[in-house]
């Protein structure tokens, strides 16, 4: 905290605030505080696929970190809340005067690829209801309430799946108690339920976290 501290500045992240364009400059990294920022593939077709989330844990704008002026995907809030912004001059400038920093970020980077691979492993593997499961868990992770907005839309991208199957699922989830799902607001109401409807994935992606970088949200 000590080296990016000076040219941190705190803002808000408003829900759809785009954060970065795919194969556009970095010209800031954002550290959320809270919040929910998705990172997604854009096709050639106009669709959108979810990668990867990134909450308190982490920092959305890797690629400088990593050497690259540009990201591949595109970046937006999904979830609002507030976080720290800081140039990317000023970022790569603290890396030099911190050794620590970079360890935590490479250990960062490390549990977001094993994220990458795990999400990849779990759409291939587990139904749609475990994979939505597993995807709100995580997400009440980075949020700390149980209640958050959440579009079809959203849903559906990150799930992959068409915005009629992501109603259905929802549906099944809160038949069970596990969920409420009112006007694009999403409440956890059992969630020991919604853990045990979810595949292993979701606490293998924690597990790496938690081992990596200490806490996950």
């Amino acid at each position: 905290m000590e080296a990016l501290r000076p040219d941190l500045k705190t803002v808000p992240l408003a829900f759809k605030q785009v954060l970065y364009e795919a194969e556009r400059p970095v010209r800031q990294v954002y550290f959320p505080h809270r919040g929910v920022v998705s990172l997604v593939t854009e096709m050639e077709d106009g669709s959108s696929i979810e990668v990867a989330t990134v909450g308190p844990e982490g920092i959305v704008g890797l690629p400088v970190f990593l050497g690259d002026t540009t990201i591949a995907g595109r970046a937006f809030v999904q979830v609002p809340g507030e976080g720290a912004r800081m140039e990317t001059e000023a970022f790569r400038r603290a890396l030099g005067r911190s050794p620590k920093l970079h360890q935590l970020l490479s250990r960062y980077t490390l549990a977001l690829l094993n994220q990458l691979a795990q999400n990849s492993a779990c759409n291939r593997s587990h139904s749609v209801e475990e994979r939505l499961a597993r995807w709100l868990l995580l997400t009440e992770d980075r949020v700390h309430e149980p209640t958050f907005p959440m579009t079809q839309e959203f849903m559906s991208q990150m799930l992959g799946v068409s915005r009629p199957t992501v109603s259905m699922t929802a549906s099944i989830l809160q038949k069970a108690g596990f969920i409420t799902y009112v006007r694009g607001q999403i409440t956890v109401t059992d969630r020991p339920g919604l853990e045990a409807a979810s595949c292993e994935c979701y606490r293998v992606i924690r597990k790496h976290f938690e081992h990596l970088v200490g806490s996950y949200g």
